[in-house]
């Protein structure tokens, strides 16, 4: 089992799904205070992190379908269930085909349009970039967008070694599976408790994005992170982990 999954005395897991480029390391500066108290899956999607030599999925409906897989291999029938950019679309997916196991939905530095209005470039630019000049230039380029102080940022280089780790087929299939995506007509059919988190610095969704996940989904919270970019669990780990907590602790179904 490559995944990370670390058991507590909470009988309802916390499932985490990281987005593009990224992996189950990604959540390295929340993942203890996020498990305590509560068992944690983090995941690694194919093509990715520690499943960076299987063969990559190129539709987020497929990923959907492998992660409702994997936890059903581990024997996880009910789960709360938290997705990152990327893993947001991913989970947003999965709460459409089996919204009855999820007690909880988190839909972090996400949205319903797969094609990224507002992104810091349109992705087809992203995939035109490592058609024709490959992958190193143009993931250091996405990943230093991620952070409101770039490459500067403390985690930067960190996660600029996970994004490496892709082979250029993941690359350009994990673009092609976010720009072939669409989730508006699904929004209103998610029951379940949901908070949407976003940094205000975000140069990959923009607020509209957010807005539309928030008006959308019925039952649906907003919490806005000040000062935080694209992985705004890096930037203001404290804050995240508090927002998670509160929604967790207030949610009668969770």
């Amino acid at each position: 089992m490559t995944d990370d999954v670390r058991d507590t005395n909470d009988e309802i897991p916390l499932v985490l799904v990281h987005g593009f480029l990224s992996s189950s390391e990604y959540w390295g500066s929340v993942d203890e205070q996020l498990a305590s108290g509560r068992r944690l899956i983090a995941i690694d999607l194919p093509g990715f992190g520690k499943r960076s030599h299987e063969p990559s999925i190129h539709s987020i409906t497929g990923f959907a379908h492998w992660v409702i897989s994997e936890l059903d291999s581990m024997g996880v029938e009910r789960f709360r269930l938290l997705g990152h950019s990327m893993g947001g679309m991913i989970v947003q997916e999965m709460a459409h085909l089996v919204p009855d196991r999820i007690a909880a939905l988190v839909l972090y530095g996400t949205g319903p349009e797969g094609e990224l209005p507002g992104r810091f470039e349109p992705i087809h630019e992203s995939r035109r970039k490592v058609s024709d000049n490959g992958t190193d230039g143009t993931v250091s380029f996405i990943v230093s967008n991620w952070y409101v102080q770039g490459s500067k940022d403390v985690w930067y280089e960190t996660s600029l070694a996970i994004a490496r780790k892709a082979r250029t087929e993941t690359v350009l299939g994990g673009l092609a599976a976010m720009e072939g995506w669409r989730g508006v007509g699904y929004l209103e059919t998610h029951e379940m408790p949901t908070l949407v988190i976003w940094g205000d610095k975000d140069r990959a969704y923009p607020i509209s994005q957010e807005l539309a996940l928030f008006q959308g989904i019925p039952e649906a919270q907003l919490a806005v992170i000040p000062g935080a970019g694209h992985n705004a669990h890096h930037e203001k780990p404290g804050l995240f982990c508090a927002l998670l907590e509160d929604f967790m602790a207030n949610c009668p179904r969770c």
